[in-house]
């Protein structure tokens, strides 16, 4: 090789290294690629050794200057992401970070998916619904005739959604239609809850409103009795409220039971000790469910037969339940959206 041969090539990688460092590659490769062991300037300076003394100096001094100037580059590079060398900063880094606000799961969420998670556990499968039901579903076939007593409780939000068929449409009352779609859709045994919202023309106080969310469940097989309803309903509750929690069951009516139930708990906020308590109102009790064994005509209206076949039903809100995992004494506070108070439950 002669001199003119090796300017050329040293004339090659400063181009070479040119275009690399503007291009934003890594420093590491810059490195390995011009100034390493095998880096292409490094093995090009090696070949100096054949050439004259005063040739060897020439072409060294010019090598040499394409080799600071590549080092330079890639020091400065790593002084730059360092951030310590050639930068400082107004800041004490050492002092901790603020504190952003975080997002989290609400309560009413956290208490339905621990409800979730309890009936998951005694075998219950999930089934959702519409929230828009035909009052085939959320009535007639749930054992409410159209002139039964029990509607008036319960008419609420009609919808103006008539079809070809003539049908009655409104905001479901409660979560029990798709205990009937399900039904229909499938075949025994079954066990089933159904979570969601459910609409009902109710003054809203401490514990009551016109929208809330409500679980129903239910179970379907041969020789199902109440037996059975009062041995999962206590399972549940022990299990969400903890084993020191007192239940009672006592007679009530539903359409769609024969006998139907009320499960209550015990007071979390007073015991029964207070008369003035806006929960139990100083009773001591707190209204969590209605259960009961289902109605031979609502298994009749599913295709099931009544003597083959039984099953119990249970429905629940889930904001009750919300306010004595919580200890919330007003359902309205779940619903005003006040980040001080959600902050203080999580």
């Amino acid at each position: 090789m002669d001199s003119n041969e090796w300017i050329k090539k040293l004339g090659d990688i400063a181009e070479a290294f040119k275009s690399f460092s503007e291009s934003n590659v890594d420093i590491t490769f810059l490195e390995e690629r011009f100034v390493g062991k095998r880096g292409e300037l490094t093995l090009l300076l090696r070949e100096l050794g054949s050439f004259k003394p005063e040739e060897k100096k020439l072409l060294g001094a010019k090598g040499n200057e394409l080799k600071n100037k590549i080092v330079s580059f890639c020091e400065s590079k790593k002084n730059l992401f360092s951030g310590f060398k050639e930068y400082h900063y107004d800041i004490d880094i050492t002092l901790p970070s603020k504190k952003y606000n975080q997002s989290n799961l609400h309560p009413i969420t956290i208490t339905l998916n621990r409800i979730i998670d309890i009936f998951q556990k005694l075998g219950f499968s999930i089934e959702w619904g519409p929230l828009v039901e035909e009052d085939y579903y959320n009535f007639e076939a749930l054992n409410f005739s159209p002139d039964h007593p029990a509607r008036d409780m319960q008419d609420t939000f009609y919808l103006d959604l008539k079809d070809d068929k003539n049908k009655n449409y409104l905001l479901r009352t409660h979560t029990s239609p798709v205990q009937i779609r399900s039904m229909l859709k499938y075949k025994p045994p079954l066990r089933i809850i159904s979570p969601g919202k459910v609409f009902r023309s109710e003054a809203i106080d401490s514990t009551h409103s016109f929208v809330f969310n409500q679980i129903e469940g239910f179970y379907v097989d041969k020789n199902v009795s109440m037996a059975d309803l009062k041995w999962t309903l206590e399972s549940f509750m022990k299990d969400f409220f903890g084993s020191s929690a007192k239940i009672r069951f006592s007679p009530s009516y539903f359409p769609f039971v024969e006998p139907g139930a009320q499960a209550e708990v015990s007071c979390v906020f007073c015991g029964g000790t207070d008369k003035s308590c806006r929960v139990c109102h100083g009773s001591g009790w707190i209204e969590m469910l209605g259960a009961g064994v289902m109605h031979p005509n609502v298994l009749k209206n599913c295709g099931y037969d009544p003597n083959e076949f039984s099953g119990f039903a249970f429905g629940a809100g889930i904001e009750r339940f919300a306010m004595l995992l919580l200890g919330i004494d007003d359902l309205r506070v779940l619903y005003e959206n006040d980040l001080r108070v959600l902050r203080q439950i999580f």
